[in-house]
């Protein structure tokens, strides 16, 4: 395995109409635009295999715009972002989840979406409901679980992928005690095997479990880059 990310003078720029909707730049040339904001702003980074990185900051300051960014979901304005390895992500509890199918419903269709050939998926799904827990709920539509239970879904999934570089984005966050440790583990074997983890998120205790190095990210751009003890004291002593 050897996954890579790399950012150089990366920029992402959000575009908003006159109430103050994000629009796309096509959009923008249709509707009269009100202003525009920077999610990252000349972001230089180089991940490497067998690195855990820990995306701190405050709410907005570009921690979720990054992960969106690696994982494909949002294309540079500027600059360039390259990654090599096959990538599993978890940005949102809700991300591609239909809350009135089922569990069983939901994972299959997951999974196909994230290159799982459909025949392969279908004889894996006994194997995610047992992973994840849910029992009975893995049968009942996705509406009636909680933010834990879906997070635990999506983690299942995104893991039966096998991926190369790990996004997690807070999800983990909404986690119960038992399972954060499923995802610790998880994240360690990808390391030990070449691969990346990128997880961002407030629970430091949490992150140090798999990230050995932090970024912390302010207004869009890269305050400070080290290891994880000496950047989260930095962020902390500056809140």
């Amino acid at each position: 395995m050897s996954a890579t990310i790399e950012a150089q003078g990366l920029g992402i720029r959000f575009l908003f109409d006159r109430e103050r909707r994000v629009i796309t730049p096509i959009l923008g040339k249709l509707r009269r635009r009100g202003s525009e904001a920077w999610g990252l702003h000349e972001l230089n980074v180089e991940i490497r295999g067998g690195e855990g990185i820990a995306l701190i900051g405050r709410s907005g300051s570009g921690k979720t715009t990054l992960l969106r960014a690696i994982a494909g979901v949002l294309v540079p304005d500027v600059g360039s972002v390259t990654v090599h390895g096959r990538v599993g992500s978890l940005l949102s509890v809700d991300a591609g989840v239909m809350s009135v199918l089922t569990g069983r419903e939901n994972a299959l269709l997951r999974a196909v979406l994230v290159g799982l050939p459909r025949a392969e998926a279908r004889a894996a799904l006994e194997e995610i409901r047992e992973r994840t827990g849910l029992g009975a709920y893995f049968d009942r539509p996705v509406s009636s679980y909680s933010l834990g239970m879906r997070a635990r879904l999506g983690f299942v999934v995104a893991e039966r992928a096998d991926p190369e570089i790990l996004l997690l984005d807070e999800v983990h966050e909404a986690l119960d005690h038992d399972f954060r440790r499923i995802v610790a583990e998880c994240a360690h074997t990808i390391l030990q095997s070449g691969g990346i983890v990128v997880a961002a998120g407030h629970d430091h205790e949490m992150l140090k479990r798999f990230c050995a190095r932090a970024l912390w990210l302010d207004r869009g751009s890269v305050r400070a880059d080290g290891p994880f003890d000496e950047v989260r004291s930095a962020y902390l002593e500056a809140a």
